[in-house]
C-alpha cells in the first residue's frame, strides 16, 4: 500500500530534499514560487496540495508556498511530481 503524506513522511521527504537535492529546492522556489531572486531555499513541509519553502530573497528569509497542479495521492506520487517539476524547469 502507498504511504500517505503524514507529518512524519513530510519530515522524511524534506530532510532528503534538503540534504541531497538543495539545488532542486532552490529551483522550485525560483520557478514555481515566484522567488526569482532567491539564492537559497529549504523545504519545510510538503502535503497533498503543495510544499512550504523557506527561501533567502535579497538577504531576507521569505516563506514561499508552491502549489501542485493536482493533489498528490501519496509519497510515491510526490516523488514523481517533484521530478517532473524539475524536468519542466530544466527544459525552459
Amino acid at each position: 500500500m502507498a504511504e500517505a503524506i503524514t507529518p512524519t513522511v513530510s519530515d522524511r521527504i524534506c530532510k532528503h530534499m534538503n540534504d541531497d537535492h538543495a539545488d532542486a529546492v532552490l529551483l522550485y522556489a525560483q520557478a514555481f514560487g515566484n522567488a526569482i531572486n532567491a539564492t537559497a531555499a529549504t523545504m519545510k513541509a510538503i502535503d497533498t496540495t503543495g510544499m512550504d519553502l523557506d527561501a533567502t530573497v535579497d538577504g531576507q528569509n521569505t516563506a514561499v508556498r508552491v502549489s501542485f497542479e493536482r493533489p498528490l495521492a501519496d509519497a510515491k506520487d510526490a516523488h514523481h511530481v517533484l521530478v517532473e517539476m524539475l524536468k519542466q524547469v530544466k527544459k525552459a
